[in-house]
């Protein structure tokens, strides 16, 4: 393996100086006829298409919430089989995250005032599990972004990630109407019945349809499968959602229309249904983002047919028996006195070891009531709050301090800002992805697997500024030259 080139500057030079000849040309003929010939696990990307193409089998064998990392394995043998690694620009912050976020380990054992005594050792699974989950997201960003479009096509993993749309909008569905629908994995049944019956565990290991909670007054569904939480499943369900517009709007069958409307039709009225705030906001944001970059762009005709669908949704929500379930939840914010205790003792901690953190959570003495009332053998789910649990920015700066928090942020950041000119609808679709990820960050604990899509957003946007080199360079090749 050669050096790998650490900016953006460095990146694009290959492709400048470089210019394509008959041989570059053979090199992807050849690769071209390899992909098609090759047996499916032998072909470049097979990972990538195991990994969310047959998410419904993994979801099924208990092991969706493991698949990132088990598939990061021969992602990076088969970076590190090829000649050069690239690294997209402003790798190097996500890299210094990486770096301070091994600094965690070292402060496992303290303990800030106000929370709860434990030992090092306790809070060690939580912090290796992190730092495993950080890392295959770092390996599915190269993986991705070394990919060339004759090995895995953009096109192809935009439907791959309109897949996890539609199979996120059948599991909304599939929550709303049999909410009750669960079943014991074969890897739930493979572990020890004292890991297994871990609330969280569970959550990882148990295909269930939806949660079942109690906060209007009596038992509501919120769909999640084929996720682990309702937040998660909200989350996914507005971010992929450009995708599956940009794939169905390249699929040339005549009827694509109305499965694109029936489909999103379908997938609104569970995320509406889910009683989830957080997605409500999310697609508020989403629709204003798209018609904000339409309107940039011109595009009048899209952004009034946009803005008119929604209106008619937002009609159609308003004159549905959903406009009353709505009320019930906007007045019953179950999670609001939760949410201020745990947001206000964060960074109260936080403030106790700004730069290192504390390398994982920790769990709050007593409760948002009183602080003698806290988790015991005869009440589990009393007291004793995890703090860093109520938005993934909460979970940085408690595990890897202000610091570590602005180094994940700037990469994300950097991204957006690098390549906020990309209006393609690749680009388009993986800009709001990122965008929509920053902001759930905020409320959202939608833990580090998910992490593995806004990378694959990033990387789509990288690989979209390599074609778009190449094929500027490409154009120069031949422009003809001036007689001497």
């Amino acid at each position: 393996m050669s050096s790998a080139h650490l900016s953006g500057t460095t990146l694009a030079a290959p492709a400048l100086d470089h210019l394509p000849d008959r041989s570059d040309q053979v090199r992807a003929r050849s690769v071209e006829l390899g992909r098609r010939q090759a047996p499916p696990l032998l072909r470049p990307g097979w990972c990538l298409v195991a990994m969310l193409g047959l998410f419904p089998l993994w979801w099924a064998l208990g092991l969706a919430g493991f698949i990132y990392p088990i598939m990061a394995v021969p992602m990076a043998v088969a970076l590190l089989r090829r000649r050069s690694i690239i690294v997209p620009p402003g790798f190097g912050w996500w890299l210094l995250f990486l770096v301070w976020s091994l600094a965690g380990l070292f402060v496992l054992g303290v303990s800030p005032s106000g929370t709860v005594v434990e030992g090092g050792g306790d809070r060690f699974i939580g912090y290796a599990t992190r730092q495993v989950q950080y890392v295959s997201a770092t390996v599915i960003l190269l993986y991705v972004g070394n990919l060339s479009e004759a090995e895995v096509p953009k096109r192809t993993i935009v439907k791959l990630l309109a897949w996890i749309f539609a199979l996120t909008t059948a599991g909304g569905l599939l929550g709303t109407l049999l909410p009750r629908f669960e079943f014991t994995s074969p890897f739930e049944l493979l572990l020890p019945a004292g890991i297994a019956q871990n609330a969280y565990v569970q959550n990882l290991v148990h295909p269930a349809a939806a949660q079942i909670q109690d906060f209007l007054g009596y038992d509501y569904p919120r769909p999640k499968a084929p996720w682990d939480y309702t937040n998660t499943w909200g989350f996914m369900i507005v971010v992929l959602a450009l995708f599956f517009v940009v794939a169905m709007s390249s699929n040339a069958k005549r009827r694509r229309p109305v499965v694109t409307t029936v489909v999103l039709a379908v997938a609104g009225i569970a995320a509406v249904a889910s009683l989830n705030r957080g997605t409500w906001v999310l697609a508020a944001l989403a629709v204003l983002v798209v018609a904000l970059r339409l309107a940039l762009r011109g595009r009048t005709t899209a952004l009034v047919g946009m803005l008119g669908a929604s209106l008619i949704a937002a009609l159609l929500v308003v004159a549905s028996p959903l406009n009353g379930v709505i009320s019930d939840r906007l007045d019953n914010g179950h999670s609001n006195a939760i949410r201020e205790q745990t947001t206000e003792e964060t960074l109260e901690i936080v403030l106790e070891a700004p730069i290192t953190g504390y390398g994982s959570t920790r769990s709050a003495e007593g409760s948002n009531q009183t602080i003698t009332v806290g988790r015991s053998a005869t009440c589990p789910a009393c007291g004793n709050a995890v703090l860093g649990s109520n938005g993934y920015v909460f979970l940085l700066l408690v595990s890897t301090g202000v610091v570590g928090t602005v180094f994940f942020f700037m990469f994300f950041v950097g991204a957006l800002v690098r390549w906020r000119s990309d209006h393609t609808p690749i680009g388009s679709a993986a800009f709001l992805a990122i965008l929509l990820a920053l902001v759930a960050s905020v409320f959202y604990d939608v833990g580090p697997n998910v992490l593995a899509f806004p990378m694959i957003a990033v990387a789509l946007l990288w690989r979209n500024q390599r074609d778009e080199a190449e094929s500027r360079a490409g154009d120069r090749s031949h422009q003809p030259t001036a007689a001497a």
